[in-house]
């Protein structure tokens, strides 16, 4: 039960990040000319300045919105890890640190639990069949 939910929990969050850094990555080879006016909003950041969130908000849709909202939240712990540089960086390590410890890390506690939840029963079982 346990497991099963950790599972669903990764592969659901690990499903966001990807798809926030997707229409990220789509964005920048569609406007590659606004480059300039979006990196002084802080229109691309992981974690957007209220500014840049307001211009996010106006240029993408309700989905698309709730998906940037969502991938903030979860990639905010990582978001001041990459200072200054260009914007792939600044979107690119957080959405690969946000998949390693939601991903594999999520995955990981899973499986831990999917062979947690097995081992006693079976010590339990081959004790008995040998009495």
């Amino acid at each position: 039960m346990i497991e099963r939910l950790l599972r669903i929990l990764a592969i659901s969050l690990s499903l966001i990040v990807f798809a926030g850094f997707g229409m990220f990555a789509i964005d920048e080879f569609n406007s590659a000319s606004t480059h300039q006016t979006n990196e002084l909003a802080g229109y691309e950041q992981a974690a957007p300045t209220p500014a840049g969130e307001r211009q996010r908000e106006a240029r993408h849709s309700t989905l698309r919105e709730y998906i940037d909202d969502a991938n903030d939240v979860l990639l905010a712990p990582f978001a001041d890890i990459v200072g200054s540089g260009s914007r792939w960086a600044q979107r690119g390590v957080p959405a690969l640190l946000g998949l390693f410890f939601y991903g594999f890390v999520l995955g990981y506690a899973a499986r831990f639990m999917h062979g947690r939840g097995k081992l006693p029963a079976t010590r339990l079982t081959a004790g008995r069949s040998r009495a």
